[in-house]
């Protein structure tokens, strides 16, 4: 199959092409995926966003399926873009691991895509590609460029609920801390969902909204049939580069103070100083590197730079980096099942905190936790960690958000509910809540 290319060297003077681009996507086909750097260094270098839509072939993979099925679609399709999303609850896939909550918005539990359009832009350039023999990356662009662009639609009554109240939230926090102490885990990551039914949103304009409030480097619109996520995340889960692995779990938050400079200041030496996130930072570190270990060339794995101090629009975050050398001939689906779900969304030892997490939370976690992201035709990826996130079923209106953090035996469960809704500031401005 012939890809064409369209390089347009003058793309930044296009000033409604993200909001075209949405746009459009939501029209072709059945999904559709923009992910968006917001010029954050740490992506890849020089990547401002990459889009896709309109599938031409698709993988999905529900509980019982074999995971070796996604390995024979993606070498069907090697030296093409493939874009996909890996949902927390193909745990029960990659782990055998069973989801016993319900799932309210229904993103399947893996579901890849051969996209007919791409779009990859860089600071310099922009690449127009069409995978699709009927239309040419010129005619592509043209309609792009002519796609209308509708003004942003507001919000207007909508109250989220908790699913778990407060009260039951530190009740089970102590739940888990006294887990700990027994020694069943050293810690683990706990969620819980804020939720609305009969929400009518436009999904883009809420998505437009929130990167606003919130431009992370993991940001993502995506669609998958009549499912939406609107996702500002911080986080990588995996990128491989050549046969390098690189993965960047966040542990570790405070809060910023961007008006007070001398306030904001102390509040990231604080963290980087505070032993409660330096502990549940080096626990999910160590659990990374054994996880890298298991596909990566002996003596390989490293951690080349522990407890890094990042700042975001709301938040300072401690991230740290481990990298590998991919052994040769592991497949994907081998990569999924030694590192996923991610240690950061899980705890550590996984297995055990999996069968926790299962026990004390009260809904599925759905996409969210899960990961978002894309394969290159040279066979490089990257993916995102799915927090910071709503998350939208069309047909039955039910919107949703859900928020957590790292418990060890240092938590305090009030103050872990405070950081639970600081996480949730960008999510609840970019449907109209303080």
């Amino acid at each position: 199959m012939t890809i064409e290319y369209l390089k347009v060297g003058d793309w930044q003077q296009e000033p409604q092409l993200k909001q075209q681009l949405l746009k459009l996507g939501n029209l072709c086909g059945s999904c559709c995926s923009f992910l968006d750097s917001h010029q954050y260094p740490s992506v890849e270098p020089g990547l401002e966003f990459i889009w896709a839509a309109a599938e031409m072939d698709c993988c999905t993979l529900r509980p019982g399926n074999d995971p070796t099925l996604l390995d024979t679609f993606l070498q069907k399709h090697a030296g093409k873009w493939i874009f996909g999303h890996i949902g927390y609850d193909a745990k029960s896939i990659v782990q055998a691991h069973a989801c016993t909550h319900k799932d309210r918005i229904g993103f399947p539990e893996i579901q890849f895509f051969v996209p007919a359009y791409c779009v990859v832009a860089t600071k310099n350039e922009l690449q127009v590609i069409s995978q699709d023999p009927k239309v040419s990356a010129e005619k592509l662009w043209q309609l792009i460029l002519n796609t209308n662009v509708e003004e942003e639609k507001p919000i207007d009554g909508l109250e989220m609920k908790p699913r778990m109240e407060k009260g039951a939230y530190l009740d089970t926090i102590e739940k888990v801390r006294a887990h700990i102490l027994r020694g069943d885990c050293y810690e683990l990551n706990f969620c819980h969902e804020f939720y609305v039914e009969e929400a009518c949103i436009d999904p883009v304009s809420v998505y437009q909204r929130l990167v606003k409030a919130s431009p992370n480097p993991f940001s993502c619109y995506y669609r998958s049939a009549n499912a939406y996520l609107m996702c500002a995340s911080p986080e990588r889960y995996l990128a491989k580069r050549g046969n390098r692995l690189i993965s960047q779990p966040i542990k570790g938050t405070a809060a910023r103070y961007p008006n007070v400079p001398e306030a904001d200041a102390l509040q990231k030496e604080s963290l980087l100083n505070s032993s409660k996130e330096r502990s549940e930072n080096v626990m999910v570190v160590d659990l990374v590197r054994n996880d890298l270990s298991r596909i990566c060339k002996q003596g390989t794995v490293e951690v080349t730079e522990l407890f890094g101090i990042y700042t975001f629009p709301q938040l300072h975050q401690m991230i740290s980096t481990i990298e590998g050398r991919l052994s040769t001939e592991v497949t994907f689906s081998q990569i999924l099942e030694a590192t996923f779900p991610m240690g950061s969304m899980t705890g550590a030892p996984k297995l055990r905190v999996m069968d926790l997490i299962e026990k004390y939370e009260t809904s599925a976690r759905g996409l969210f936790s899960g990961s978002v992201g894309y394969i290159t035709p040279h066979g490089d990826f990257d993916f995102n960690v799915v927090i910071r996130s709503l998350l939208y079923n069309a047909n039955t209106q039910y919107l949703s958000y859900l928020v957590g953090g790292g418990i060890t035996w240092y938590s305090h469960a009030e103050k872990e509910y405070e950081e639970c809704l600081l996480k949730a500031s960008a999510i609840r401005k970019a449907i109209g809540l303080q």
